[in-house]
């Protein structure tokens, strides 16, 4: 399998966790958003919509959007389930997901604020207030749902977990103050103890280390 992927993308890093939970071989494309890689004929006749990530099966099968990935990768290797047995319980997983797929990423993504800062003239700092209030909002919801276990639902990870980890990455990459939401950080912490967060991490993929991308 192929992962078209750019380091520091929330969707991106969701599949390689997956994948890194699962030991699913794989390579790893990067698509380097800074120097618009996204908007080529080539990336665009794979994702037409120029996001990532896209997958590329083994029988060179296109897929786009992280949670149809996940989805996909999910059922078509069942060891590491993401998602338990228990209808109930998946779909408090799920709720958990859609919370952070939903409300919270969509407003707080390179898009949106490159858009508020090239479009609507938006500064620095108020693009920084946007991003912190909706991380905020989202994450004492969330908080409140969480167990107090290993990870977000006991002591496995599951795709809340997936979801959950790069979302703090980015909310502590812009300094949100995370005081106030111990099981969110204890979850954060305790993923990355884990090989298969560690590896996917942004700063250690390959394209992080090009200096042309820390912006």
């Amino acid at each position: 399998m192929r992962l078209y992927s750019y380091y520091r993308s929330s969707a991106a890093y969701r599949v390689r966790i997956a994948l890194n939970l699962k030991q699913i071989e794989h390579s790893i494309e990067p698509v380097n958003l800074l120097k618009k890689e996204h908007k080529s004929p080539n990336y665009l006749a794979k994702q037409p919509q120029g996001l990532v990530p896209c997958l590329e099966t083994d029988k060179g099968q296109l897929l786009a959007q992280s949670g149809a990935i996940l989805s996909y990768l999910d059922s078509l290797y069942p060891h590491a389930k993401l998602l338990p047995a228990d209808p109930f319980q998946a779909a408090k997983i799920q709720s958990v997901v859609d919370m952070i797929a939903c409300d919270i990423h969509p407003v707080c993504n390179l898009r949106i604020l490159n858009y508020l800062t090239d479009i609507l003239t938006v500064d620095s700092e108020q693009k920084l207030a946007w991003y912190r209030h909706w991380i905020v909002i989202g994450f004492e919801a969330l908080e409140t749902l969480l167990n107090k276990t290993q990870y977000c639902f006991g002591e496995q990870p599951t795709l809340a977990d997936v979801y959950l980890i790069p979302q703090v990455f980015n909310a502590l990459r812009f300094e949100v103050d995370m005081a106030s939401f111990p099981k969110i950080m204890n979850a954060y912490q305790n993923c990355n103890q884990l090989d298969a967060f560690i590896d996917a991490k942004p700063e250690n993929q390959v394209d992080a280390m090009q200096p042309a991308l820390k912006t």
